[in-house]
């Protein structure tokens, strides 16, 4: 049964590897595209203004900043791997009408593997997009902060909820889903990342907020979950 266990976290951790890859690429092509595009743009806005074509000028702008701001999601958190990951599920949570703020000033270099920083950071924000995509408008926000101190990693996502959290005797959060064979796994995965750094998962929730927060330590204190 652990065996069994193990494989469908192995194979849902490479699923969700290559589906996070996949939106990172995405977004990366659009921004080459715009940049590709930037002279093309530029010689067109030249010869309607040399035209003197002022207010079809302004409604090229115009188009421009629209499209502008559908791709511009990169951010800037001092880890390029990290801006990528975060760029994609942003674009994501906009494609829902979903705010996610983002506090982060981390090194280059972490300490955890870019694989696994993906399995982290994409399900802990699929876990709060789902919860929240069916909110009212209002509350379709999300937080993440993420720092490193002296080796020591801590990613925090917030996000609000309605309705029931459910919990087995372990304290371990149960799916609300009919399909609990195919739900659920993320956090396990999430689990399972951490532990190969000597890190934990934690979890709290009430009065509508749900808070996960993922700590992960120097590489000297690693060892094998394997």
């Amino acid at each position: 049964m652990r065996k069994k266990t193990y494989l469908k976290l192995v194979d849902y951790q490479t699923e969700q590897s290559e589906k996070h890859l996949n939106e990172v690429r995405s977004i990366h092509k659009e921004m080459r595209g715009y940049k590709h595009d930037f002279h093309h743009h530029l010689q067109t806005l030249k010869g309607q203004l040399e035209a003197g074509e002022i207010e079809r000028a302004l409604a090229y702008i115009e188009q421009l900043d629209t499209q502008l701001m559908q791709v511009d999601t990169l951010l800037k958190t001092g880890n390029v791997s990290l801006d990528a990951i975060l760029s994609a599920k942003i674009a994501q949570a906009k494609a829902e009408a979903i705010t996610v703020t983002v506090k982060a000033n981390v090194p280059d270099i972490l300490t955890i593997s870019d694989l696994e920083l993906s399995i982290v950071i994409g399900n802990l924000l699929d876990n709060a997009l789902e919860a929240v995509k069916n909110l009212p408008a209002e509350k379709g926000r999300i937080e993440l902060s993420m720092s490193q101190v002296k080796g020591s990693l801590s990613i925090v996502v917030k996000n609000p909820y309605e309705g029931k959290i459910l919990e087995d005797r372990n304290g371990q959060l149960l799916t609300n889903k009919p399909d609990k064979k195919n739900h659920g796994i993320g956090l396990d995965s999430v689990r399972r990342a951490v532990g190969r750094y000597n890190g934990e998962l934690l979890t709290e929730y009430g009065n509508g907020m749900f808070r996960a927060t993922v700590l992960l330590y120097p590489r000297e204190n690693l060892h094998d979950y394997s």
